[in-house]
C-alpha cells in the first residue's frame, strides 16, 4: 500500500483532492489517499465491456473542502469514520456519518467537505470503463451542475440548470441528450 497523491497507477494520473493552501500559486493538498487494490473486470455490466475496479481509503482533514470532480464510472463509498459533507453542482448538499454509504453515478459533479473538528475516514471502490482514470476535476475548480439522467429532469424548466457536459437550448433539446448522449 502506498499513501500519496502523486500518480498511484495509471487510473489516479487525473486525481486531484481537496482544495488546500496556495503556496507560491501551487495548491497544496491534505487529503490522503491509501491505495488497497487494483483489479480488472472482463466484462462489467456497468459499461458492457472492461473494467477497472480501485479501493482506496480517504482521509480529509478537519475544515478541508476538496475540489470540484466527478466520476466516469461507479462509486460506493462508506464513512468510517467522522461527518462528510457532500455537496453536488446544482446546489443539494447531504450529510454522512460513520456507518452510512452512498452510490455515486458517473458525471455527478461534487465535492467533499469536512467541516467538523475530526477527520473524516472514508473507503471508496471505484468501477470504471478500462482506461479512465477513477476522478476527473472539472477545469479551473469550477461548480458544474450534473448532466440530466432522465427526461424528467428536464422537465418544467430543469432543462436550465445542467451545465455538464454542455448547457441545453431547451427541454427538447435537454430530453435529446438523455436519450442519445448527444
Amino acid at each position: 500500500m502506498r499513501s500519496e497523491l502523486s500518480s498511484l497507477s495509471p487510473e489516479f494520473d487525473n486525481l486531484i483532492v481537496g482544495l488546500g493552501v496556495v503556496i507560491f500559486g501551487v495548491t497544496a493538498y491534505s487529503a490522503v489517499v491509501v491505495l488497497i487494490g487494483v483489479g480488472t473486470l472482463p466484462n462489467s455490466e456497468f459499461f458492457d465491456g472492461p473494467a477497472t475496479v480501485t479501493v482506496r481509503s480517504l482521509t480529509i482533514a478537519p475544515g478541508e473542502v476538496l475540489a470540484w470532480h466527478y466520476h466516469p464510472g461507479r462509486v460506493f463509498t462508506v464513512v468510517k469514520r467522522g461527518t462528510l459533507t457532500l455537496e453536488n453542482g446544482c446546489g443539494g448538499e447531504e450529510i454522512f456519518t460513520e456507518g452510512q454509504a452512498f452510490e455515486e453515478h458517473p458525471g455527478h459533479i461534487h465535492r467533499g467537505k469536512n467541516l467538523g473538528a475530526d477527520e473524516v475516514e472514508t473507503i471508496q471502490t471505484f468501477v470504471v470503463p478500462q482506461g479512465l482514470p477513477t476522478t476527473i476535476q472539472t477545469p479551473g475548480n469550477e461548480r458544474l451542475c450534473r448532466p440530466p439522467m432522465d427526461v424528467k429532469d428536464c422537465r418544467n424548466g430543469g432543462w436550465m440548470n445542467f451545465t455538464h457536459p454542455r448547457s441545453f437550448r431547451n427541454q427538447g433539446d435537454c430530453n435529446q441528450y438523455v436519450l442519445t448522449g448527444k
